[in-house]
């Protein structure tokens, strides 16, 4: 093969494996953001349930 066809076949490489690598990126980068929203939501509904429940300590306790 001539040294053009070997360029070819290797610019064509390049950009197979930089599509495979961007969407591996992009996927981590998502599962990422993903696991932040959880987070900060999780969080809010632990506040909320919290103050749910701490209502109910108005009343006095049995000692």
């Amino acid at each position: 093969m001539s040294r053009t066809a070997w360029a070819v076949v290797c610019a064509i490489l390049a950009v197979i494996i930089a599509w495979v690598l961007v969407d591996v990126v992009f996927s981590v980068l998502w599962f990422v953001v993903k696991l932040a929203i959880v987070a900060i939501v999780a969080v809010v509904v632990f506040l909320v349930l919290r103050a749910l429940i701490g209502r109910g300590g108005d009343r006095p306790s049995a000692r």
